[in-house]
């Protein structure tokens, strides 16, 4: 059994059960799972003036603070930040706060200390952490144009400290590498990363390089690397197009989870190639239906698996609501389980290894303005 299936197996027991009284000396094996639920709301002072940010909500994007990230007063390693899209009036696209949350402590509503607090607004799924000591985040703001069109938003690199570093700016010209980046993956070679992002405003998935110093960021090379996938703004989920994100640095391939599509997608040589794919522009589609409903965010599980989270905009199913889903690397269904009774609640997941032997996995419900942080034993490689 893999290991995501066992998280949702058995009300996502990490032990054998055993029944009935214990004997002498018998060592005690858990029944209880590791997870904590956390609210991603920020404060609201009692009194006037209200601080931007105060109480945003509608979390969409999650990331680790990886163990090697450097000294800070404000974020250390092992941290999980969250992005806001909504503002305290669950307004979407007009969020602006990243908060900080421990993994083995619940935070109250309304206590989520926040990290960094944006002037770009609507902050979205496309949020990371390099370990050279920057968070970078997209936004894609609700303020539309004179010809209704949005903005094409911006990413935002962000030092250890909580000051924008660098921005740069999307752009609304066809086949723009940066135009509403929606979600993001990054492969960290520390002072030089590659980061993979999304766009939901023109359908491609781009290619970004970077050169880092502990206190400068350069984009050296913007390169769109797949294109033609779905997309369009929608009446409930404000956007669709291509979200989740993620690499194989040994088959150096790049799985796409395109929401409006309903389906996942592989894109070969994503760190070489300098223009999409020949013949079908999205790469090949490995995945489509099934128990897919409207994928977002996508990242591997330890076993090598797929996981993302349904946001249940396409083929919707009240039986089958805000569901994380488990696939192979060839798109066969493993296993799925759901994190709210409501749909439209999954949205942005991470996982990652701590210590030898446990998987965190990190998925937010933005139904209730919460994350679910779940442990795992696993034994890697089975």
């Amino acid at each position: 059994m893999s290991d995501l299936s066992r998280i949702a197996a058995a009300s996502l027991l990490l032990a054998t059960v055993a029944f009935g009284p214990m004997t002498a000396g018998a060592e005690a094996q858990r029944f209880i799972p590791d997870i904590t639920i956390s609210s991603t709301v920020p404060p609201t002072p009692p009194t006037p003036p209200i601080p931007a940010g105060s109480g945003d909500l509608n979390p969409y994007g999650v990331a680790f603070v990886p163990r090697n990230f450097p000294e800070s007063n404000t974020i250390a390693p092992g941290d999980i930040l969250v992005s806001n899209f909504n503002n305290s009036d669950n307004i979407q696209g007009t969020g602006t706060t990243i908060v900080k949350l421990k993994p083995n402590v619940v935070t109250p509503s309304m206590q989520a200390p926040v990290f960094f607090t944006s002037t770009p607004i609507g902050l979205t799924t496309a949020l990371g952490v390099l370990q050279r000591g920057f968070v970078v985040v997209g936004n894609l703001p609700n303020q539309p144009l004179p010809d209704g069109s949005l903005p094409p938003g911006s990413l935002q690199f962000i030092n250890r400290h909580g000051t924008v570093e660098t921005t740069v700016p999307g752009s609304g010209l066809p086949g723009s590498p940066l135009d509403g980046p929606w979600d993001l993956t990054i492969d960290d070679d520390y002072s030089y990363p590659v980061i993979y992002v999304s766009n939901v405003l023109n359908g491609t998935v781009a290619r970004l390089n970077l050169t880092l110093t502990s206190n400068s960021v350069t984009v050296t090379n913007k390169t769109v690397i797949a294109s033609g996938y779905m997309f369009g703004t929608d009446p409930t989920a404000f956007v669709l197009g291509p979200t989740g994100l993620a690499h194989d640095r040994v088959t150096d391939i790049l799985y796409v989870a395109s929401t409006a599509d309903n389906a996942i997608f592989t894109i070969f040589n994503a760190s070489t190639r300098n223009a999409p794919p020949s013949g079908k522009s999205t790469g090949m589609m490995i995945a489509s239906g099934g128990q897919l409903r409207g994928p977002l965010a996508l990242a591997f599980a330890p076993n090598g698996d797929l996981i993302t989270s349904n946001g249940d905009a396409v083929k919707p199913d009240p039986t089958h609501p805000s569901e994380i889903v488990e696939l192979t690397k060839t798109g066969e269904f493993v296993s799925q389980f759901n994190i709210s009774s409501a749909q439209g609640g999954a949205f942005g997941l991470a996982v990652a290894t701590v210590g030898f032997d446990t998987a965190r996995l990190a998925a937010v419900n933005d139904s209730t303005n919460e994350i679910l942080i779940i442990d795992q034993n696993v034994v890697l490689g089975e």
